[in-house]
Order: structure tokens, then C-alpha cells, then sequence
């Protein structure tokens, strides 16, 4: 995962209200409008946030009948954590190196 592809998840990812709709779309697909129902935001509010998400790569649109529902991909999750995960890796490798000098000091 490159910075290109982190930057927009973390954007996404950086408003509390589009963390609420994760969480909603992690026990279950569920419609604009079914997710209007559960948190306190407008359908079309939650529509706009859906569109970010989508565009983040972070959830899907699936038709089924005639209603729109949403899904989380956890595989860009899962990336995005693993990502998060190295980085956190390599400060605490720099981290120890400069313990280490600070000791030899």
C-alpha cells in the first residue's frame, strides 16, 4: 500500500461520522436509508459519507432487488492496518537505535 492509496482512506477514515457508518456496515450490509434509521445523520448526509467511503475503496454498493446496500471491504482495511502496522515497526527499530546511543552515551 502506497501513501497515494493511504492518503484518501485516512481522509476518509478522518471523520467521525464516516467511522459510525463503518461500524453500523461492520454487523451487516445495510441501505442509506436503513443506516438513517440507526444513526442520528439525514439519508442524504449518509449518502454523501457512503460516496467518500466508496471512493476510499473502504465499501462496496450491492444491488438487491431494487435497494442499494452497502458492505465493507475489509480486505482495504486489513491492508491499511498492516500498513500502519509496519510504519509503527519501523519508528519502534529507530527508536531503539537511539535508545541505544543515548545509553552508550
Amino acid at each position: 500500500m502506497t501513501v497515494e492509496t493511504l492518503v484518501p482512506v485516512f481522509a476518509a477514515l478522518g471523520d467521525e461520522t464516516r467511522w459510525s457508518i463503518l461500524a453500523a456496515l461492520g454487523e451487516g450490509d445495510a441501505s442509506a436509508s436503513a443506516l438513517a434509521g440507526r444513526l442520528p445523520i439525514t439519508r442524504q448526509a449518509i449518502a454523501k459519507h457512503l460516496a467518500v467511503l466508496q471512493e476510499a475503496g473502504l465499501v462496496e454498493s450491492v444491488r438487491v432487488g431494487r435497494e442499494v446496500q452497502y458492505r465493507v471491504i475489509g480486505s482495504q482495511l486489513s491492508a491499511t492496518a498492516r500498513r500502519l502496522d509496519a510504519i509503527g515497526s519501523e519508528w519502534d527499530r529507530r527508536l531503539a537505535v537511539i535508545r541505544q546511543i543515548a545509553e552508550g552515551l
